[in-house]
C-alpha cells in the first residue's frame, strides 16, 4: 500500500473490500515526496521525516482496524519506492492512495498509469480528498 497521507483501515477496506483487508498482510510504503524546490536543492530530510511519520501512522491505524501491517519509507519517486518494496515483500497487488488532482504532489502525477504499465501485479487506486 503506497500512501502519500496517513490512511485508515477504512481506506484500505474501501480500496480492496473489508474481507480482503482483514485477511491481508500489508506493507505500507510512504515515499519521501518532496517539493520541487527541496528536490532540486537536494534537501530530502524533511520529506523523509514526513514519510516516516505517514508510514508509521498508517500502519498503526491499520493495526487498530485489525489489519496486519508494517511500515516502510521509500524513495521520492513513488514507482521506485514500490519497486524497492517488492524486492523484500511478496505482494499480491499494489494499492495506491494519492491526493485528488489539485492537492497532488508533483511526483504523484501519472503514477497510477505508470504503475499499471511497470508492474505485473493488479494495481488499485484510492484518492484522498
Amino acid at each position: 500500500m503506497l500512501v502519500s497521507e496517513a490512511a485508515s483501515g477504512d481506506v484500505l477496506k474501501s480500496a480492496i473490500s473489508e474481507g480482503a483487508a482483514e485477511d491481508a498482510e500489508v506493507l505500507v510504503v510512504a515515499p519521501a515526496l518532496n517539493s520541487r524546490v527541496r528536490f532540486f536543492a537536494s534537501d530530502p530530510d524533511p520529506a523523509i521525516r514526513r514519510a516516516e511519520g505517514v508510514a508509521q501512522e498508517t500502519a498503526e491505524r491499520l493495526g487498530e482496524a485489525g489489519i496486519d501491517a508494517a511500515a516502510d519509507t521509500g524513495e521520492s519517486d513513488p514507482l521506485q519506492a514500490i519497486e524497492d518494496a517488492l524486492v523484500t515483500f511478496d505482494a499480491d497487488e499494489i494499492v495506491l492512495c494519492t491526493h485528488h488532482g489539485g492537492k497532488r504532489n508533483w511526483l504523484e502525477d501519472g503514477v497510477v498509469d505508470d504503475a499499471k504499465k511497470r508492474f505485473d501485479l493488479p494495481v488499485r487506486h484510492f484518492q484522498f480528498d
